[in-house]
C-alpha cells in the first residue's frame, strides 16, 4: 500500500470554483427535506439538471420547522441516491451542524463517501445549528460561543480524518481514537461555513472555503472578507410561485411561516410545536411582505439583486410548496430570461 502523506491540521486553500459554473452568479434549487419525501428529492435533482440550474442546495435535519411540512429524511441516503440518478448538477449540502447530533469522525465518513460518489461535484455547508435538530439525543445545547469553539473543533478533525492518515485526536469537545478513512475523498471537497453576524463571519473565514448566509448581509459578508475570508459565496431566496399570488401567499403561510421567526430565537427553540406557537402571530400579509409570491418574476429578480449587490454569487431558489412543476416552467420561461441565466 502506497504510504499516506503526513496528516496536518493547517486549514486546506480554498478550493477553485467548479468549472460547470457559467456565469457570475451561479443559480441553484434548493431540494427542502422538510417538505418533501425522499424519493421526490431525488427527482426534483434530475429535474433541477433538466432545468439547467448550476447546483441544487438540500437541508440537513432531523426535524421539519412545523409538522404541515411533514418530513424530514436522512440526508446522506438521499445523497447517494442523487449521485446515482444525477452526472453534471452541482450538489451542495445547507448546511450540516457537526457538532451534537452526529459525531464529526462520522460525518468525515459521511462526506467523504458522498464526495467519492458524487466526484467533483460535492460542496458541504457547515454551520452551529439549532436546538430543533440537535437536541435530540438529550445533550445539553451549548451557548453560542461554546458551539463555535465545537464547530472549529469539528471541521479541523475532519480535515484530517480526510487525508486518509489513521489519527487520535483528544480535544476540549471531542475524542477519536485511531480512526482512519480507507477511503478519502480525492481532492476534499469544499466546506462552505454559515455565519449570521460578526463573531461567525470571522469563524467562517478561519474554517472554511466559502460562506453561507441567510440573506443580503452585507455586514457579514464583509466582516467575512476583512478577516481574509474567501471563496464563493451562497444564500438561499424563499419564495412561492403560483399563477395567482393569493394562492402563494396562502401556500406560504400555510407551509413556511417559520420564516418570520427571528434568527437566535429560531437556534433556540426545540421542537415545531415551539415553532407553532412562535409564528401565532404571523399573518399572510406579513409572509407576503417578506417572501416573493405569485406569477411576477419582477419581485423575484429584484431580491436576486439585493443578494448579488450584497456579495452573493450563489444563489437557490427555495419554492415553497408541492408545485415544483410549475416553479420549474417559471424558471425555464420568465425566471432565467429575467437574470441572463438562460
Amino acid at each position: 500500500m502506497a504510504p499516506r502523506k503526513k496528516s496536518s491540521t493547517a486549514k486546506r486553500p480554498a478550493r477553485r470554483p467548479s468549472p460547470r459554473r457559467r456565469r457570475a452568479t451561479s443559480f441553484g434549487m434548493t431540494l427542502s427535506s422538510e417538505e418533501h419525501a425522499p424519493p421526490r428529492l431525488v427527482e426534483l435533482a434530475e429535474q433541477a439538471e433538466g432545468l439547467g440550474f448550476d447546483y441544487v442546495s438540500i437541508s440537513d435535519h432531523y426535524h421539519p420547522w412545523v409538522d404541515a411540512q411533514g418530513h424530514s429524511p436522512f440526508v446522506w441516503s438521499v445523497l447517494g441516491a442523487i449521485a446515482a440518478r444525477t452526472t453534471t448538477i452541482g450538489v451542495a449540502v445547507g448546511v450540516t451542524c457537526p457538532i451534537v447530533r452526529i459525531h464529526p469522525a462520522i460525518l468525515a465518513q459521511a462526506t467523504a463517501t458522498t464526495a467519492l460518489l458524487l466526484d467533483d461535484r460535492f460542496v458541504w455547508g457547515v454551520g452551529s445549528g439549532e436546538a430543533l435538530n440537535e437536541h435530540i439525543l438529550g445533550d445539553r445545547w451549548p451557548p453560542t460561543d461554546v458551539r463555535h469553539e465545537m464547530l472549529e473543533e469539528a471541521v479541523e478533525l475532519i480535515r484530517r480524518l480526510w487525508e486518509g492518515d489513521e489519527i487520535t485526536h483528544r480535544g476540549p469537545h471531542y475524542t477519536v481514537e485511531n480512526a482512519r478513512l480507507y477511503d478519502p475523498p480525492d481532492p476534499a471537497p469544499p466546506i462552505i461555513a454559515s455565519a449570521f453576524g460578526p463573531k461567525a463571519a470571522e469563524l467562517a473565514a478561519r474554517i472554511g472555503d466559502g460562506l453561507w448566509v441567510g440573506g443580503p448581509d452585507k455586514d457579514t459578508i464583509a466582516t467575512w472578507r476583512k478577516a481574509g475570508g474567501r471563496g464563493p459565496v451562497y444564500a438561499q431566496l424563499t419564495m412561492c410561485w403560483a399563477p395567482q399570488r393569493d394562492d402563494a401567499v396562502a401556500t406560504a403561510y400555510r407551509v413556511w411561516p417559520n420564516t418570520a421567526v427571528p434568527g437566535q430565537l429560531s437556534q433556540d427553540l426545540s421542537t415545531p410545536a415551539l415553532f407553532e406557537q412562535a409564528i401565532e402571530r404571523v399573518t399572510p400579509e406579513m409572509i407576503a411582505e417578506s417572501v416573493p409570491c405569485g406569477p411576477d418574476p419582477g419581485p423575484v429578480v429584484d431580491a436576486v439583486e439585493q443578494l448579488v449587490a450584497a456579495g452573493v454569487d450563489h444563489v437557490h431558489f427555495h419554492q415553497i410548496g408541492a408545485d415544483q412543476d410549475g416553479f420549474g416552467d417559471f424558471w425555464r420561461d420568465s425566471l432565467a430570461p429575467g437574470l441572463g441565466a438562460s
